[in-house]
C-alpha cells in the first residue's frame, strides 16, 4: 500500500480524467494521495476532489511563487474541512530571485514572512507542514527551528538533496522522495538516500510533474509512486513490499491515521 504524500490533482491537467487517474493509482496499490495547497484559488476544487473521492485528501497553503495571494482568512476557512490534513506547501524558493539585489532581498524578506505566518498557523492548528525548499537550504532550516517546529512535524516535498537539511529527521520532519530519484542526473539524491533515517521516508509525486522515468516528458499521476518506490527498494537494498510497508506507517504517524478509514 502505498500513499501518494503531494500531488497537484486538482491541476488543470487532470479534469479529463480524474476518475481514470483515481482508479489506475488503486489498481497499483496506491491507495490514498494528498493535494497540497499552492494557489489559494485552487483550494475549492482541491476540497470538491476530496469529498468526491474518500482516498483523497488536502493541505492549505501558498507556495513560494504565489505569496502574493496569501490570504489567512481564506486558508483558516479551508483548514476547518474534515478532509484537510496539513498546512503548505510552504516555504522558500531562491531559483528564480531578480539579479539586482535589493530587489533579491526584498523578495527574500517577503517569502520569509509568508513562510513564517504558515508556520504558526500550522503550529496553532495542530496540523504537520508540508516545505518546499529551493536553493535556500540554510533559510529554511533557520526558520524550521526557530519556531519550534517539532510540535508538529512535516515534509520536506521533493527533498532537494541538501545535507544540511538531513539534521531536520530529528525534529519531526520527514523526507518526500519523488520521480527525480528515477533520474539519470540524480547523483545527489541516490547517495543521500540511504543517510536519511528510513522511519522519515515519505514517497510522493508532485504530480503531474517531475514524472519518473521511463515515463519522462509524459504527465505524472499517483500510480507512478510504485516506480519511486522500485527505485528506493534498490537502493538502500531491501525489499520493495518492506520498504512499502515502512512508508505507508511513516505517512500514516506523520499525517494522524491518514487512511484508517478506507
Amino acid at each position: 500500500m502505498i500513499i501518494d504524500t503531494h500531488c497537484h490533482l486538482n491541476d488543470k491537467r487532470y479534469i479529463d480524467d480524474i476518475d481514470e487517474v483515481i482508479t489506475r493509482a488503486k489498481e497499483h496499490g496506491v491507495i490514498a494521495a494528498i493535494i497540497p495547497g499552492a494557489d489559494p484559488a485552487e483550494l475549492p476544487r482541491a476540497a470538491m476532489l476530496c469529498e468526491k473521492y474518500e482516498n483523497l485528501f488536502f493541505a492549505v497553503g501558498v507556495h513560494p511563487y504565489d505569496i502574493a495571494s496569501f490570504d489567512e482568512a481564506l486558508l483558516r476557512q479551508y483548514a476547518s474541512h474534515p478532509k484537510c490534513v496539513a498546512v503548505g506547501e510552504c516555504g522558500l524558493d531562491y531559483f528564480r530571485l531578480p539579479e539586482d539585489d535589493a530587489a533579491k532581498e526584498k523578495e527574500k524578506m517577503a517569502q520569509k514572512e509568508i513562510f513564517i505566518a504558515q508556520i504558526k498557523l500550522a503550529i496553532e492548528l495542530d496540523k504537520p507542514l508540508i516545505v518546499h525548499i529551493r536553493e535556500a537550504s540554510a533559510d529554511s532550516k533557520a526558520i524550521l527551528l526557530e519556531h519550534d517546529v517539532a510540535k508538529v512535524g512535516g515534509v520536506l516535498h521533493c527533498f532537494n538533496a541538501s545535507e544540511t537539511l538531513l539534521a531536520l529527521a530529528e525534529h519531526n520532519f520527514y523526507f518526500g522522495i519523488g520521480g527525480v530519484l528515477t533520474f539519470k542526473n540524480a547523483r545527489k539524491l541516490v547517495e543521500i538516500l540511504p543517510k536519511i533515517p528510513q522511519n522519515r521516508l515519505l514517497i510522493e509525486t508532485d504530480g503531474p510533474y517531475l514524472t519518473p522515468h521511463p515515463h519522462r516528458g509524459e504527465r505524472n499521476e499517483p500510480y507512478y509512486t510504485t516506480l519511486v518506490a522500485a527505485k528506493m527498494a534498490e537502493i538502500l537494498n531491501i525489499p520493495q513490499t518492506k520498504l512499502e510497508k515502512l512508508v505507508f506507517s511513516n505517512t500514516n504517524k506523520l499525517f494522524k491515521d491518514l487512511i484508517k478509514d478506507i
